[in-house]
């Protein structure tokens, strides 16, 4: 089937998806995350593009993006491989990480572009990576709340308020409303397998109630999701809900 061809930003400005193959992690350390954010410094010194957000998850990557002197599908290309090369490497592993192509969708206004940077920064509040949107280390919301490093926070900064005080409260404001913001992200499979199956599975195999995980002993905890996450059929965000436990917990298992 032919590839469809990416529509072009008359701003230059791109909402950005990566995600990892089958939906596995392309984060496993803060040695990773780490690596990523130089990674993107570095061809951000080269290619000359803009950062205004970014968050890093476990197995997807959000980034609102300003193509610089070079396409974004080169910018895409080396910040990719570079990755890619890095975790191959580090943990002796071969083959793709990524699910095929990266996506983008066009960044044409003011209002949609303030409506990604808070769906970016809430992105790992709503997959139950953090109970605080400024307590996630990985994302660009610290850098406007504190010091930027790789972000480039003026210029939404100025769209809230020319002072930058008065900006940055209205910044803060803005991330901390209820929204029902959609952009693009991940398309999950639908579940094959039905909770009641799954809480019948961990009761044969291991006679205990899935709703009591989060009080059973850590070793027997992480046996069961180490279990649940080889069960096909099943998802993170499933699993989370039958369990209680937060994605972030079930993934690091």
């Amino acid at each position: 089937m032919p590839r469809v061809a990416r529509i072009k930003s008359s701003t230059g400005i791109y909402h950005i998806m990566i995600r990892g193959i089958n939906q596995q992690n392309i984060f496993s350390y803060d040695d990773d995350y780490e690596r990523f954010l130089v990674i993107l410094a570095k061809y951000h010194r080269q290619s000359n593009y803009e950062i205004y957000a970014y968050s890093l998850m476990s197995n997807h990557i959000h980034l609102l993006l300003k193509e610089g002197k070079e396409s974004l599908a080169a910018s895409m290309k080396r910040i990719g491989t570079s990755y890619v090369y890095y975790y191959n490497w580090q943990y002796d592993r071969k083959g793709h990480l990524f699910q095929d192509r990266y996506k983008s969708e066009p960044v044409e206004d003011d209002a949609y572009f303030l409506t990604v940077l808070r769906y970016i920064h809430q992105n790992p509040l709503k997959a139950g990576l953090s109970d605080d949107i400024s307590s996630y280390p990985w994302s660009s919301y610290s850098e406007y709340m504190n010091k930027p490093k790789i972000a480039n926070i003026s210029f939404a900064l100025k769209l809230f308020n020319p002072v930058k005080e008065k900006a940055i409260q209205a910044f803060e404001s803005f991330h901390q409303k209820p929204n029902d913001d959609q952009c693009l992200d991940i398309t999950e499979k639908r579940n094959t397998m039905s909770d009641k199956t799954i809480r019948q599975l961990v009761s044969n195999k291991y006679h205990l109630e899935l709703a009591t995980l989060h009080n059973v002993k850590p070793k027997t905890q992480t046996d069961v999701l180490r279990y649940l996450k080889e069960l096909k059929g099943c998802s993170l965000r499933q699993l989370s809900r039958l369990t209680g436990l937060t994605v972030n917990q079930i993934v690091r298992a």
